[in-house]
């Protein structure tokens, strides 16, 4: 599965795309993959309780999606960091 990072994940993933197989596949496996192969990313990702910052917005084949939302393996996963700025 690959998944489109944006903003200063980048910078943490180094790239636009990342390759993952994540045993659950549901948006929350995905981010757990992505938590387990870029440790970086939790301060990005996750607050002190570990949850999903509500800043953080996952996009499932062109629509917001939760961490319950199925994530098949040739699905268009985007995730967009807590956009700095006013």
């Amino acid at each position: 599965m690959e998944i489109q990072v944006y903003g200063q994940l980048r910078s943490v993933t180094g790239s636009k795309t990342v390759a993952l197989s994540p045993a659950d596949q549901t948006v929350g496996g995905v981010v757990a993959a992505l938590r387990e192969s870029y440790p970086k990313l939790d301060s990005h990702l996750v607050d002190c309780d570990g949850e999903l910052r509500p800043s953080v917005r996952v996009v499932v084949d062109g629509e917001k999606a939760t961490m319950d939302t199925d994530c098949p393996p040739d699905a268009d996963v985007k995730l967009f960091p807590a956009m700095q700025g006013g």
